[in-house]
């Protein structure tokens, strides 16, 4: 076992769940309830690490005033992620519905692209951060390719319309980076991040 502290995972992406336990990370899903307003606003002039580093912060935050809130839940430390596609400084986010996914991915067509993967652990009262940027291009995409991939539902729910661990891997041509970042949670960073904060 890498690390033996168990820690709350606030997140309800599937795939950074499976991401810890690829490296043994001991853990458990804090489910927090979505806070009123608009999911993961872009601010006005936002870069995208920007972005995605406030966004990451702010889902730390929230969870930890949720989980103070919790009696019966362990004092555990608390992870948080987010993830976010930038092409040419355009943000792409999660897409609202498969047409707006239709418009990430005829972007994206035949294009290099940054993603980014901004990781926050909070234990006690510090706070440690880290990001993740990874290079991808895709091949040319044909809007039959488009349909298709859409018509499966996986753009849904994924920044820029895709995930890389699903049929979207057949679109990319390179890589540069972390895969396991691009999927969601950069999984060197994270472990580094755990070290870091003193945790064994």
């Amino acid at each position: 076992m890498l690390i033996q502290q168990p820690i709350y995972l606030a997140s309800a992406s599937p795939r950074r769940h499976e991401l810890l336990k690829q490296i043994d990370i001991t853990h458990e899903v804090l489910i927090v309830p979505t806070p009123a307003g608009e999911d993961e606003p872009i601010h006005a002039n936002e870069s995208a690490i920007d972005y995605v580093q406030r966004t990451a912060h702010e889902k730390l935050e929230h969870a930890k005033q949720w989980h103070a809130q919790q009696p019966q839940l362990y004092p555990w430390p608390i992870l948080c992620a987010d993830t976010t596609v930038e092409l040419q400084g355009q943000i792409l986010a999660k897409p609202k519905n498969l047409q707006e996914a239709k418009a990430f991915l005829q972007l994206l067509s035949g294009q290099e692209h940054h993603v980014h993967t901004a990781m926050c652990l909070s234990v006690g009262e510090n706070h440690y951060k880290a990001l993740s940027t990874s290079t991808i291009r895709f091949k040319p995409l044909s809007p039959a390719e488009i349909d298709i991939y859409c018509q499966s539902q996986e753009p849904l729910g994924k920044a820029g319309a895709y995930g890389i661990q699903g049929m979207a891997a057949a679109f990319v041509t390179h890589l540069t980076g972390s895969y396991s970042g691009v999927m969601g949670l950069d999984l060197h960073q994270t472990y580094q991040l755990l070290l870091n904060a003193g945790l064994k």
